[in-house]
């Protein structure tokens, strides 16, 4: 019933901005605002698509994007730009996101070779613009500018909009460097502007951040600037980061399995379970784990009957090695088990992994294990500015109050030494002296150092 509604409602869209004699996305000014976002109803084309098979909403998404292109507006997504590698993105960062997957959409709906070079241009020019910790450029315009940890701040309603992109991807593509991609904005960016023990996120953050008042690192000069704290609602901004931040899990959730020709594949990892059929059996897994902050995977398979089918596993880029308690083999990013499973069976995956230190911009590096970004926590001073007489929400500003701006050199490597705990060798500039750092996730800190500055050898000058 809810599947034949929205078939009539989507009938009736095109009925009324029917293809190929109308132009959805007419502006008489090119700065549109909620127009653009009209694209999205391809997410749902999409599904319908998946649903019925009926090459009409195939069609009909493939004209909205042809319009869309062919519309004077100042969008990063049109197809003319993103043929242009080198023409930077500089709108405004949700709408630019979020139309990855109108790309992606019109390119594996068509298989045309333009729009296969326009989406492989649009992902390595959004990846000009993201931090270490995956959040991409927009508080709230990109304007053109590449990543820094320092200067880059993003919105949280853009974190959603890439993580569902790089999901979305992982269906379309089949490739799992797209879950590695999706995991990284989730457990890094996200985690890191959500409160860790107050129900509020910063609508907007960067990754190094030491103060939380309103204004990007404190600034007051623009006074309608809000976004840079911690807010239940964030009211006088807008209504969405919010909202978004309430959806990023269940989006997440809603793509860690998907179907393959020959069985199920766990597409994004974490803790889960999947009730479906396969070979017109019911199946049932569940897949216990503490990851992202552990590397251990259990699945356990339950079934009506003992059958062979395939379980495919995603095996992220940064896994050194992989230990599977079965016979497997592996076909480029995912670990393939395929076996006759019993009704009630178990595998486990265990992944290997050591930590890195990645060099990005202005001559500063961070600190990555596995799917986890980590950084120097900042010690700060709460101030709450306004509380609500409901659930005990209230917005809260940091400052902080004591930082020590660390050095590190690519001689000092970083180690593991407990769960979600590092330890690097680190020069404090106070006193000249090399101290032993502890590094934590980003996930759930408030204040916090994430990219560091590389400490010069001796004797060497700009």
């Amino acid at each position: 019933t809810v599947l034949a509604a929205i078939e009539r409602a989507i009938d009736n869209l095109m009925k009324n901005w029917p293809i190929n004699d109308s132009n959805p996305f007419f502006s008489s000014n090119p700065d549109v605002s909620g127009l653009s976002h009209g694209i999205m109803i391809i997410d749902v084309l999409e599904r319908l698509h998946s649903l019925t098979a009926n090459e009409k909403f195939l069609a009909y998404g493939l004209f909205l994007y042809e319009r869309f292109s062919a519309s004077v507006l100042n969008e990063d997504a049109q197809l003319a730009k993103l043929l242009q590698l080198q023409l930077n993105l500089k709108g405004h960062g949700v709408h630019t996101y979020e139309h990855l997957r109108a790309v992606a959409f019109a390119y594996f709906a068509s298989q045309h070779p333009t729009l296969k070079e326009a989406l492989a241009n649009f992902l390595k020019k959004i990846e000009r613009t993201q931090t270490p910790s995956g959040g991409a450029a927009g508080d709230e315009f990109i304007a053109g500018r590449m990543a820094d940890a320092d200067d880059t701040g993003y919105e949280f309603c853009s974190l959603h909009e890439l993580m569902h992109g790089y999901a979305t991807l992982v269906q379309y593509a089949g490739k799992g460097l797209y879950g590695d991609k999706a995991e990284r904005i989730l457990f890094n960016a996200a985690l890191g502007a959500s409160h860790p023990e107050s129900s509020s996120i910063c609508y907007l953050k960067t990754d190094n951040v030491f103060q939380l008042t309103g204004g990007k690192h404190g600034d007051t000069l623009d006074k309608h600037q809000t976004r840079y704290r911690y807010s239940p609602v964030h009211r006088e901004a807008a209504v969405c980061c919010v909202p978004n931040a309430g959806r990023i899990f269940p989006y997440y959730v809603q793509h860690m399995w998907m179907k393959t020709d020959r069985g199920l594949a766990a597409t994004l990892l974490g803790p889960s379970k999947v009730e479906t059929t396969v070979n017109n059996c019911r199946v049932s897994i569940e897949a216990i784990t503490e990851y992202p902050f552990g590397n251990k995977l259990n699945f356990n398979v339950q079934a009506d009957k003992s059958m062979v089918f395939e379980i495919k596993i995603r095996k992220p880029k940064w896994v050194n090695t992989v230990k599977v308690s079965v016979p497997y083999t592996v076909e480029g990013e995912w670990i393939v088990i395929s076996k006759n499973w019993n009704t009630v069976d178990s595998v486990q995956v265990i992944y290997d992994f050591s930590a890195a230190v990645k060099t990005v911009s202005n001559n500063k590096v961070f600190v990555e294990a596995g799917p986890l970004v980590y950084c120097l926590p900042a010690a700060g001073r709460p101030a709450i500015t306004r509380t609500f007489s409901f659930g005990s929400l209230k917005e809260i500003n940091y400052q902080s109050s004591n930082h020590i701006n660390y050095k590190v050199s690519l001689q000092h490597p970083a180690t593991i030494v407990a769960a979600n705990e590092i330890h690097m060798d680190m020069l404090n500039p106070e006193t000249g002296k090399w101290e032993k750092v502890r590094l934590v996730p980003m996930a759930g800190t408030i204040l916090r150092r994430v990219a560091f500055e590389l400490e010069k050898p001796s004797g060497v000058n700009n």
